[in-house]
Formats: structure tokens, C-alpha cells, sequence
């Protein structure tokens, strides 16, 4: 039986990095139902950090695949590399949520 990734021990890097991902899309997610909340207090100006929110753990969800089978292939080949690409979207999507939220906060004020 083929297998359609070389590394299938699930104590290997790729599986545990692939997890770390999932948990930052769910606390993406989580993060854009607190802010649907602050709605009734800042209007609809919450709909722009929502959708920072679900484009990040949109982009995290499409990469998912490609990602696990880069980073398996990386262990077999003994050559992995850094997302350094991928940290620094999700860095700029947080820089982007927090901006937005004190701009807002603020502007509410």
C-alpha cells in the first residue's frame, strides 16, 4: 500500500507543526467570534477585524496540505527548511488585528 506522504510516525515534526497551525486557525476563529460580539459597542467598523481574522485562518486552512507534505518530505530528505514566508503573513495579520482593534477601540472612545 502507497502511502501519499514519506513520514507516517506521528510523533515527527511534521504532524506536530501541522497541529501548531491548526491551533493558531482555531484561535483565529475564536478570535473573530469575541470581536463579532464587540459589535453592538463599535459598530460595523468590527466586520474589518473579523475579516483579518477569517482570511488568516482561511490562508492557514488552504496551506495546511501543502505544508505537511513540504515539511515530510524536508524529515525523509533530511533538509527542512523554515515557513519563514508563512510566520511573517501570520505576524503581519496579527500587526494588522491589533492596529485595527486599537484604532478602533480608540476612535470609539
Amino acid at each position: 500500500m502507497k502511502q501519499d506522504f514519506p513520514v507516517t510516525d506521528p510523533g515527527l515534526q511534521p504532524e506536530r507543526t501541522v497541529m501548531a497551525w491548526a491551533r493558531t486557525l482555531v484561535s483565529f476563529l475564536v478570535v473573530s467570534g469575541v470581536f463579532l460580539r464587540w459589535a453592538p459597542h463599535y459598530g460595523t467598523g468590527v466586520l474589518v477585524l473579523v475579516g483579518i481574522a477569517v482570511c488568516a485562518a482561511g490562508g492557514i486552512y488552504l496551506s495546511q496540505r501543502r505544508r505537511y507534505s513540504r515539511m515530510a518530505h524536508g524529515v525523509k530528505n533530511e533538509r527542512i527548511h523554515a515557513d519563514v514566508v508563512a510566520v511573517l503573513v501570520m505576524t503581519g495579520a496579527m500587526l494588522a488585528l491589533g492596529g485595527s482593534a486599537i484604532v478602533l477601540v480608540a476612535a470609539g472612545l
